[in-house]
């Protein structure tokens, strides 16, 4: 697993470098937000620790910006900003999760774990990511919220990638009408810019 860290703390990013090699992962270390767009364009990482607090930019923004790129590579904050308002617009960047300083090690490599665990399950197609275990479901990574009816039709059709889901297992599923039905796949469909193929007689499908 391939981590970019950004922090400017020397100490701190050397202390956390180390500990994570020596669980096997992989890390490379940017201290300002030019180095971390250096090195996001010339590699793929699994995973960024960001600081918010840098020389250069503020952490958040590096984030947006590399949202902005179509980069939806998943992001910890770790920061000794505790405001609720930063924590908001940290969440609202993008970031998955957000660790207040100082803490033990300990709790990043269980947050880091957590986090492959989760992606693990994530069912990706285009700019969507849903994960069945948790039915989060993000587009270009931002939460989508969806209602309960809608959300069941996705569930269904997304854990069932190029497999047909009849439209009887749909209806009963939802306790909807045929014409209903019709209408929450369009709104589905509207909602996250997917493709529901209609196979007349059959059902729907999603393929990937």
């Amino acid at each position: 697993m391939k981590i970019l860290l950004l922090e400017d703390d020397y100490n701190l990013a050397t202390t956390l470098k180390e500990i994570l090699e020596l669980e096997n992962y992989e890390v490379d270390i940017a201290n300002n937000a030019e180095e971390a767009y250096e090195k996001t364009f010339n590699k793929k990482y699994d995973l960024y620790i960001f600081d918010i607090n840098l020389p250069d930019e503020n952490g958040i923004e590096v984030l947006k910006n590399l949202k902005n790129a179509d980069d939806n590579t998943p992001t910890i904050f770790i920061t000794a900003l505790t405001d609720l308002n930063t924590m908001a617009k940290a969440f609202e960047a993008g970031s998955e999760d957000y660790i207040k300083k100082p803490f033990e090690p300990e709790e990043l490599l269980i947050r880091i774990k957590a986090k492959i665990n989760k992606n693990n399950n994530v069912i990706k197609i285009k700019d969507i990511e849903y994960n069945p275990i948790t039915k989060e479901i993000r587009k270009n990574g931002k939460i989508i919220s969806l209602g309960s009816t809608l959300k069941d039709i996705f569930h269904e059709l997304i854990t069932n990638t190029n497999r047909v889901v009849s439209k009887e297992q749909l209806i009963d599923i939802t306790n909807s009408t045929d014409s209903s039905l019709r209408v929450n796949i369009n709104k589905l469909k509207n909602k996250l810019g997917i493709d529901i193929k209609n196979i007349r007689g059959e059902g729907y499908l999603i393929e990937i």
